[in-house]
């Protein structure tokens, strides 16, 4: 099939000697690739046909975007990806993290426009962007130990609502006023600035450049009777207790989605949406599922992206939440201060170019007026909405949420 890996191959094999795929494995539901202990135990007892026919993703447009990853790593030094991140002593400091699928061309394409730029920009540049997947604990861990504006990067691009407006993070420098929006948007893209829907931060503090919408795939076969889910609402019904696959692993998805739900359905609805998620299953029944009838979650909730990996006329249909995707945002965080020097960083950063790969590599709607991000104008989004943020402590709601989400399991 391609010169670098069998779908006979076990999960660690090919993980093993091709690190740069991990991500992508973690970002389809493979949370036991995270940890070390169970990608040994798990990714050695599990083919990669055998994952992805349990997954009932499409093994053709996996496969290629594994091979995709692995030849853009081998054209890419990996000085290029993480630069100078020991050098403090830099004019300008840039930390974040980027989705999996678009990081590596967003990364690549900044590294060129940097190589166009260094004599324009006359400046040293210290900058960390890692994969989604790796988390933002390390992000978490700087910001609480930030006594001061000077003790944190000048630019931070990241999706999540406790790391961007928790009040002992991020969100004890924005009640100092130390950021702004710099994009120069008068407005947004048509998607995200309407009748219903508007992402531009009235305070103009904050700066959106895409977003991560959570669609639903359902498996057809196993919907025994029931009609397909076509909002938030069904899927908190009764109806589908015990058979929703959540994306729990993705943090700024998962916290995304609790808020929504609690703001529109109370805690009630929070704990109707920890009803509604299946059972865990260890590693070692997925490893027999072949010989007995597994529990397979009839509806699963996950990023846009990855709606076109399935199979053409197979099982799995993705839906659109007639209701409103509810949407994770890409964060753009810049320092008012040193705005002379960060305007030509935010001005790539919210470019169309950027936008494209955000909305056509990756299916991350973006915020950019010039970019058609190809979603149907019938397709909505649920945003949990600026004066909802500014009007409670989120860090706080999302601390709540998780109590009553744990405890309704």
């Amino acid at each position: 099939m391609n010169k670098y890996f069998n779908i006979k191959d076990s999960l660690y094999d090919i993980t093993e000697k091709y690190p740069e795929t991990l991500s992508l494995f973690v970002s389809t539901g493979f949370e036991d690739m995270r940890d070390e202990e169970k990608r040994k135990s798990f990714g050695k007892a599990i083919s990669l046909e055998m994952a992805l026919s349990m997954k009932k993703i499409n093994v053709e447009t996996f496969v290629g975007r594994l091979v995709e990853i692995i030849e853009e790593k081998k054209n890419i030094v990996d000085e290029t990806l993480i630069q100078n991140t020991e050098n403090k002593e830099a004019d300008i400091r840039i930390d974040g993290v980027l989705p999996c699928p678009v990081r590596i061309p967003l990364m690549d394409s900044f590294n060129k426009w940097m190589d166009e730029k260094k004599d324009d920009l006359n400046i040293t540049i210290d900058y960390e962007l890692k994969a989604a997947s790796s988390g933002i604990d390390w992000l978490k861990e700087s910001l609480e130990n930030a006594k001061s504006e000077k003790d944190i990067s000048d630019i931070f691009i990241s999706a999540g609502f406790d790391l961007f407006f928790d009040k002992d993070l991020m969100g004890k420098f924005k009640a100092k006023g130390v950021f702004k929006d710099m994009t120069g948007f008068n407005r947004l893209n048509a998607d995200f600035y309407n009748e219903y829907i508007n992402l531009k931060d009235p305070e103009s503090e904050y700066s959106i450049i895409g977003t991560v919408p959570a669609v639903f795939l359902v498996n057809r076969e196993e919907l025994k009777g029931r009609e397909i889910p076509r909002s938030w609402k069904d899927i908190l019904s009764e109806e589908f207790e015990n058979a929703v696959s959540l994306p729990i692993g993705d943090f700024d998805l998962f916290n995304a989605i609790l808020l929504n739900i609690y703001k529109k359905y109370g805690e009630d609805g929070v704990r109707k949406l920890g009803e509604s998620l299946l059972k865990s299953m260890h590693p070692s029944e997925m490893v027999k599922s072949h010989m007995k009838k597994m529990e397979r979650p009839v509806v699963t909730i996950m990023p846009y992206f990855f709606t076109k990996m399935t199979k053409e006329n197979g099982p799995m249909v993705a839906v659109w939440p007639s209701d409103g995707a509810i949407i994770s945002p890409i964060f753009l965080l810049t320092k008012k201060s040193k705005e002379k020097e960060i305007k030509p960083f935010v001005d790539f950063f919210a470019s169309k170019k950027v936008g494209e790969i955000l909305a056509h590599n990756g299916r991350f709607p973006s915020t950019n007026p010039e970019v058609d991000n190809m979603v149907s104008k019938d397709n909505k989004y649920m945003w949990l909405g600026w004066d909802y943020i500014s009007e409670n402590d989120i860090g706080e709601k999302i601390k709540i949420c998780e109590e009553l989400f744990n405890e309704s399991i």
